[in-house]
């Protein structure tokens, strides 16, 4: 990629700075845009600044920090600095730079994570200065060699004119100079009014290599002299490598190696990885499973149950008295849910290409955080961070899964020990869903409390179960308190409640059982979604009310959550009858900065057989850089709450996860997908996140229209436990 004097760096210091290792660093971010000496892509061509280089052609090469799985954030962010840079889209093509070029150059391309909806909204502002100020120095080059002002020039489509004499030129004719250019100090950014390319539903950048089948991918990485490993970690989490017995195995074909890997695995290193994976089923392993092995789903459970009543909780929002306020309601309504461990079972198991020498280590793989991939390539190399990189691929799934750096670190511990050798590592399936890092298991009690006249007077709800901080960013945790777990539930911020109870408590009961959580697509917007949005609608049946409105009542002080239900509702019709058999439920919620609603429209045949017809969502993210990806985004959220729903759930027998493979783990199909009727509605002012916020109300939605349906309520997620499922 590019040239540059890589400084040393101490590997600890690194490390330490980047601890959480799915949040990006916690080190200050200095972000310059160019300067006097060129820096040059490896092709030669000019960078203008880190985020724009031009080649004579007039290809623009717009380098992309985030990590691009299928979201379309590549596009979006390429629109983000081309809107500034005013140059031709139709030659526009992206990299990714590597997270050691980041560290060697200041971290000047910033956070690489990739996350929690925030590619775009947490990186609008900078990477747009980028454009912007490109397009000043190639606006200043153009005018210097004109010898007039450069307020005198405009430029447009790549094209710089010179508006009183007429001359043009084009910004490829002036990179190189450009590239010499101190950079302004002070960049304006446009108006949205006059925004031009940001607001458009362009087509993505990387769909033609897909379609082609060009894209490389993790799983697709081929070497000079690669072997291949396949890997065996102890089923149970905690559990350790007791033994095995290599001899077993040792004139099994085109075995290489037997490694161990850390203190709890085994890896067959051979010359194809189905000789790998032979090897090392036929491989005799001994664990140690400890004392985890006597943990079951049943134990689980019943340690969460008892949350739910007793012991110390941490508050996350409350206003008034409610436990005063119960006490003395005319009525109360109590119910209990729960909410499942999900694996993300994405469809590119885990994998890692790594190539390790005393004097260097280097990474191939997908991952949502290059920066927390280069931290692990570093820590198991024990290399200064000048002698280490990741290169950054697209992913075949994340969902929140390649967050994490597992699978990074085994690959370079294992590369280690056949050091000159490029090992490429791939998880088996079963390998991948027994070692996920999975959606937190919970149980919520809700109690509210009415008055005479039927108005919600106090809303309490109690959460008993796991927090994902604790375990993956215990540093982010405040004073004890795992603020993820009240996504949607805040009195403020960019997941508020979106309701206004006079009397109000939402608590955690922190509980963590020994299986890792991890950051699931949506996170705890999915269960807190279906939490309230269920209990809210068996409120206004309880109090003989519409759910819509008994549910304005309580918004009148949350504008942006009614607009999005609101209009929903008016889509699907909500105030006429729907047609016959066909049954009707609302839900909204709010986080990463967005405001949702979904209204779904089912039918159930004996009970038992769900067909989901149609789902009408809303979606105010602030800002829209591309309405037709947003649409898209909305629609998968759909497929992956609504089989999360239905078919998801992993169980815990003897400390391991049972489900190992999509056998016992099921996804939606084509025939059970409902039509989607998208509303983009941005209202601006501020930038949301678009793909994680609908997955939650896919669940509530459809729920609330099954006891429309069958006036029963199902307050235990998922469906095939009630033996529920698409007709």
């Amino acid at each position: 990629m590019n040239k540059h004097i890589s400084p040393k760096m101490n590997r600890r210091a690194f490390v330490i700075g980047s601890a959480t290792l799915g949040a990006g660093l916690a080190i200050g971010l200095d972000i310059p845009f160019g300067g006097p000496a060129v820096v040059r892509a490896a092709d030669g061509s000019p960078e203008i600044n880190a985020w724009v280089v031009i080649r004579p052609d007039d290809t623009v090469v717009i380098r992309i920090a985030r990590s691009e799985m299928g979201q379309g954030s590549l596009t979006g962010l390429a629109q983000l600095v081309v809107e500034e840079l005013e140059c031709d889209w139709t030659k526009v093509t992206t990299e990714f730079p590597s997270p050691g070029q980041n560290v060697a150059r200041k971290r000047v391309w910033g956070d690489f994570s990739t996350g929690g909806s925030r590619g775009i909204r947490t990186s609008h502002d900078y990477v747009r200065k980028g454009g912007a100020t490109a397009r000043m120095m190639l606006i200043q080059a153009a005018a210097n060699d004109w010898k007039v002002p450069a307020s005198e020039c405009t430029a447009a489509n790549s094209v710089i004119t010179h508006t009183p004499s007429g001359r043009t030129t084009t910004y490829g004719k002036v990179a190189e100079v450009a590239a010499k250019l101190t950079p302004p100090a002070d960049v304006k950014l446009k108006d949205p009014k006059d925004w031009r390319l940001i607001g458009k539903g362009v087509k993505r950048l990387d769909t033609p290599d897909k379609v082609t089948g060009t894209t490389v991918y993790g799983i697709d990485v081929k070497l000079p002299g690669m072997l291949n490993a396949a890997i065996k970690d102890c089923p149970v989490t905690g559990g350790k490598l007791k033994s095995y017995d290599e001899a077993k195995i040792a004139g099994m074909k085109g075995v290489k190696k037997v490694v161990k890997v850390g203190d709890s695995a085994v890896a067959v290193v051979a010359d194809t990885f189905w000789h790998a994976k032979s090897a090392l089923d036929a491989l005799p392993i001994v664990w140690d499973e400890g004392e985890n092995a006597k943990v079951s789903s049943a134990s689980i459970a019943k340690w969460l149950a008892e949350g739910l009543d007793n012991g110390p909780a941490y508050v996350g929002n409350s206003n008034g008295d409610a436990k005063a306020a119960l006490t003395g309601a005319a009525k109360t309504i109590e119910a209990t849910y729960n909410y499942p461990y999900q694996n993300h079972a994405t469809l590119e198991p885990m994998n890692a290409t790594a190539l390790y020498t005393a004097d260097k280590c280097e990474v191939w793989c997908g991952t949502q955080n290059g920066e927390a991939a280069f931290a692990a390539a570093l820590e198991a190399s024990e290399l200064p961070a000048d002698k280490c990189d990741v290169n950054k691929l697209l992913l075949g799934g994340g969902f929140g899964r390649r967050g994490q750096t597992d699978y990074v670190r085994q690959a370079v511990l294992i590369a280690k020990q056949m050091p000159g050798t490029p090992i490429k590592l791939l998880w088996t399936r079963e390998e991948d869903m027994t070692h996920g890092r999975y959606h937190p298991i919970t149980q919520c009690k809700l109690t509210a409390g009415f008055d005479a006249d039927n108005n919600l007077t106090a809303f309490h709800m109690r959460i008993s179960g796991q927090s994902i901080l604790a375990s993956l960013r215990p540093d982010a945790l405040v004073n004890g308190m795992d603020p993820a777990t009240f996504a949607g539930l805040n009195a403020k911020g960019d997941a508020p409640f979106g309701y206004s109870v006079p009397n109000l408590l939402i608590e955690h009961s922190m509980r963590n059982p020994h299986i890792i959580p991890g950051f699931w697509r949506g996170v705890n917007v999915n269960q807190n979604a279906i939490y309230v949005e269920c209990f809210m609608d068996e409120l206004a049946h309880a109090a003989g009310q519409d759910p819509l409105e008994f549910r304005r009542k309580l918004m009148k002080d949350h504008p942006k959550h009614l607009a999005v239900l609101e209009a929903v509702a008016e889509k699907v019709g909500w105030g006429t009858p729907p047609p016959q058999g066909i049954y009707r439920g609302l839900a909204h919620f709010a986080s990463y900065g967005s405001y949702v609603a979904a209204a779904a429209e089912i039918s159930v045949t004996d009970g038992t057989k769900i067909k989901v017809h149609r789902i009408v969502a809303a979606t105010d993210p602030g800002y829209a850089v591309n309405p037709a990806q947003i649409e898209r985004q909305i629609a998968g959220s759909f497929v992956y709450g609504l089989s999360g729903l239905f078919y998801g759930g992993c169980t815990v027998k003897d400390g391991a996860i049972e489900q190992t493979n999509f056998d016992t783990y099921d996804s939606m199909r084509i025939a059970a997908m409902p039509k989607v009727e998208s509303i983009v509605m941005p209202s601006g002012g501020f930038w949301g996140g678009v793909g994680e916020p609908t997955i939650g109300v896919a669940g509530p939605a459809v729920l609330n229209a099954y006891f429309a349906a069958t006036g029963k309520r199902i307050r235990s997620v998922p469906l095939r436990d009630q033996s529920i499922t698409f007709a």
